[in-house]
């Protein structure tokens, strides 16, 4: 049976893509790196990487053993800080940093207030990036808007909030700006979030029930940078009503409800169907569950 140490081994090794570097990561020579992995293949009766001189690649049946690996690794790590409901350890999320800005920063906040052996390690990113990382276990969850196209059969995703998308305007525009909102977004130059991303399909879809043409001006995969360069003046922008911001303290632009549109962008938890973390995902869809009731 192979050893916590021999799996953390090869995490790194997955990780590093070579046992130079994931000896030197771990304070092992390469050929002891060399050792555990050949020792780890003989206990499961499988080759987990493709090698090639000093090039080692993870294969196929690598991949597919790297979220069972992490699931057990993280298990045996969380034996030392377990709390009598589970909420202890450490847990790997991934989260837009607009979610961050909006609702799940309050949520956040409370299980750490309320846990405080629980540690949250997150790693910012967008929706479509994320679902690569939960399948395969390198994340135990992420938040994320509403997959467009149909998840893997692995991944379930459960709503917990939701914000209008709406136009922002600057109050001091550097070009003319329109007093209709619909004459705003066929003449003003229009910051797009980035039309390869799920909240880029949301805007697309805005516009197109909105029946306008907008003068594209920049695109940009950011929320905060879009918002920034409103409130400089740049142009206007289609973008989510994060939840936590104080638009209306803002002297710098205007929200402006869509004509002809309501559309919103869904926020849920990214998870797996089955996962070693699921008393900290069950206890941040409570949350928002309760803010609902």
């Amino acid at each position: 049976m192979p050893s916590i140490r021999v799996l953390r081994t090869f995490l790194k090794v997955a990780e590093r893509g070579s046992f130079a570097a994931a000896g030197a990561d771990i304070g092992l020579t390469a050929a002891a790196v060399g050792l555990q992995i050949r020792a780890l293949e003989q206990d499961l009766g499988m080759v987990l990487f493709d090698r090639a001189g000093r090039s080692i690649v993870l294969n196929t049946a690598g991949r597919n053993v790297v979220p069972e690996m992490l699931d057990l690794v993280r298990r045996y790590e969380s034996l030392a800080t377990q709390d009598a409901d589970g909420l202890s350890g450490t847990v790997v999320m991934g989260a837009l940093v607009s979610a961050l800005m909006g609702a799940f920063s309050g949520a956040l906040w409370q299980l750490k207030r309320d846990h405080p052996r629980l540690e949250v390690k997150l790693f910012a990113g967008l929706s479509a990036d994320f679902v690569t990382r939960v399948e395969n276990g390198e994340l135990d969850a992420a938040v994320t808007t509403h997959s467009p196209r149909p998840l893997p059969a692995s991944l379930q995703w459960t709503p917990l909030y939701s914000e209008p998308m709406v136009l922002i305007v600057p109050r001091r525009p550097h070009f003319k700006l329109e007093s209709e909102p619909l004459e705003i977004l066929r003449t003003a130059p229009f910051l797009r979030f980035d039309r390869t991303t799920w909240t880029g399909d949301l805007v697309a879809r805005a516009l197109a029930k909105a029946r306008v043409k907008v003068v594209e001006g920049l695109e940009v995969n950011s929320v905060e940078t879009i918002v920034a360069l409103v409130r400089q003046g740049y142009g206007a922008a289609i973008v989510p009503k994060l939840d936590n911001v104080k638009w209306a303290r803002d002297t710098d632009l205007t929200l402006i409800p869509i004509p002809g549109s309501r559309i919103e962008r869904r926020v849920g938890l990214l998870e797996r169907t089955q996962h070693s973390r699921t008393q900290f995902t069950s206890a941040i869809k409570k949350h928002f569950k309760s803010r609902t009731a």
